[in-house]
């Protein structure tokens, strides 16, 4: 795939099967391994794309670090200001080597499933303490597709985007019965937080509903 520049030159873009669509999107593999690459501590790294329990697409980027240290937390937070939302991956899998074919390529197929267990993350975990929390955490692990969801976990660190943020805040209505912004996710992008969200937009639409009952009682 290749352009043409206003100076006349080509520019090449990118093999036409390294395009993927994401959330309606449409990516080029290569320049999110270009924007993986360019971190110090990355040697090397290649992205896919898998299909999640729901049959949708997402991206896992596979990485091989000289560096222990180097989390999935960091490089997602590496790459906010590089990528857009929708090309940032899912989630990150460090790997010791990249699997390769017999010809010294990248066998993307030999790459393995990323884990559906809890994240690299810089807070320690702390289970949830309340019904309210465990019922949270119960829909959180459903749509981010990891097991184990503690109080203090960013959304947007575990895999989450702004979709998936909106299929949430529908998920907690349907539960809860309460109808909270889609601003306040990302304002408060933990579980911890939301138990008083609920209670603060539960009292209003309680308030809300009974000012209306009561004007359809004047009139």
């Amino acid at each position: 795939l290749v352009r043409y520049l206003p100076d006349g030159e080509i520019e090449f873009l990118g093999r036409i099967d390294n395009q993927v669509k994401i959330r309606g999107y449409r990516i080029e593999l290569g320049e999110i391994e270009a924007a993986i690459a360019t971190h110090p501590e990355v040697k090397t790294t290649v992205v896919v794309t898998r299909e999640n329990n729901s049959g949708n697409k997402r991206l896992i980027a596979y990485f091989v670090s000289g560096k222990n240290q180097l989390s999935q937390e960091n490089l997602r937070q590496f790459l906010q200001n590089k990528l857009a939302d929708y090309a940032i991956p899912s989630a990150f899998v460090k790997l010791e080597f990249l699997p390769l074919t017999p010809n010294g390529k990248i066998d993307r197929q030999g790459l393995p499933d990323p884990d559906s267990i809890r994240p690299e993350l810089e807070n320690n975990f702390v289970a949830p303490r309340t019904p309210t929390e465990e019922i949270l955490a119960k829909i959180w692990s459903q749509l981010l597709e990891v097991e184990k969801i503690g109080v203090f976990d960013n959304f947007f660190e575990l895999g989450g985007h702004s979709l998936l943020a909106t299929i949430l805040i529908s998920k907690i209505r349907e539960t809860f019965e309460i109808k909270i912004p889609l601003k306040t996710l990302f304002d408060s992008p933990t579980i911890v937080n939301l138990p008083k969200l609920l209670k603060k937009y539960g009292k209003q639409e309680h308030g809300t509903q009974k000012k209306s009952i009561l004007m359809q009682k004047q009139f």
